[in-house]
């Protein structure tokens, strides 16, 4: 299916390595998206193997139930927040899982649909929803946030030097109208930066820390991290794996100090004191995967 085509999984030899999956064990996709992952732990869990996949999206979720029909009674996919594993796994009545893993990443499938507001390269609705079913969207933070909490945001969120004059600029702009498109908000904040530093500051698009921040921001995601990850180690059996893919480096400072705090507590051992990245021959087939980090921990 062509839609399935559009995301690549990021470090897959490495989350099948490190898993170290084994025929009739239970895994977890805390992160389905689109079944990339899920559908190579399937391969070598099966026969008797068994997956559980969580995702906020209901839209990757039907595309990852389809592309894993081959395996269709090995597997339960469940429309949830990750944070909020613990009840999923309760409610489904599993207190023990053989292995997990969280890729925090937004997918290339999510990015390619124009009307969810993800990217600043096509023309969209300024949404950003993981969850299309929840309250606030990428248009009642831009519009309704103040200066001040747009440029906190803005720093905290995707550690944007030029904050204060994005922030500026954008309540200057709602004044005359919303601001209610992805390239209306990536055109405003490439007018807010110097143009001198436009291409000397800045390696990617200029709009690309701005987006990051708004999105994290609306989905709450750093918050969720270490709660998240906390409670699925609390799941894993003896010498169980917990696998975590970050892309951004908030995320995998949320990651790493989980892992030190669990570590220190005596639950767990880290596997790797420093993260894995993608091996160059990655980078260059999917250029999407060039700023992943890869964290594993096992449970003593």
């Amino acid at each position: 299916m062509q839609e399935e085509k559009l995301h690549i999984p990021v470090m897959l030899h490495e989350v099948i390595d490190y898993l170290k999956l084994e025929p009739g064990q239970l895994i977890v996709d805390a992160t389905l998206g689109t079944g990339g992952h899920a559908l190579e732990i399937l391969k070598r869990i099966s026969p008797g193997g068994r997956l559980i996949g969580i995702d906020r999206d209901e839209d990757s979720i039907e595309v990852s139930r389809r592309r894993l029909s081959d395996f269709t009674g090995s597997f339960e996919l469940v429309h949830a927040n990750f944070a909020d594993l613990d009840q999923v796994l309760s409610r489904l009545g599993i207190d023990k899982i053989d292995g997990i893993i969280f890729d925090l990443g937004i997918s290339t499938f999510q990015l390619k649909d124009s009307q969810r507001g993800f990217s600043f390269q096509e023309e969209g609705p300024l949404d950003m929803r993981l969850d299309k079913g929840s309250y606030i969207s990428a248009y009642d933070l831009v519009n309704n946030l103040n200066e001040n909490e747009i440029s906190h945001m803005l720093w905290s969120f995707g550690q944007e030097r030029w904050h204060n004059r994005i922030a500026r600029v954008l309540v200057q702009e709602r004044i005359t109208q919303p601001i209610s498109s992805t390239t209306q908000l990536a055109d405003l904040v490439v007018r807010a930066i110097p143009h001198r530093y436009r291409r000397s500051y800045y390696r990617i698009h200029p709009a690309t820390r701005t987006f990051q921040a708004v999105r994290i921001a609306v989905n709450r995601e750093l918050e969720v991290i270490e709660n998240a990850l906390k409670k699925a180690v609390a799941f894993l059996g003896k010498q169980a794996r917990i696998c975590v893919i970050s892309f951004h480096s908030l995320e995998d400072r949320a990651v790493k100090h989980t892992f030190r705090s669990l570590k220190a507590d005596g639950l767990i051992n880290i596997v790797t004191p420093k993260p894995l990245t993608p091996a160059a021959s990655e980078v260059e087939a999917n250029p999407s995967s060039r700023s992943s980090k890869f964290r594993v921990a096992e449970r003593i």
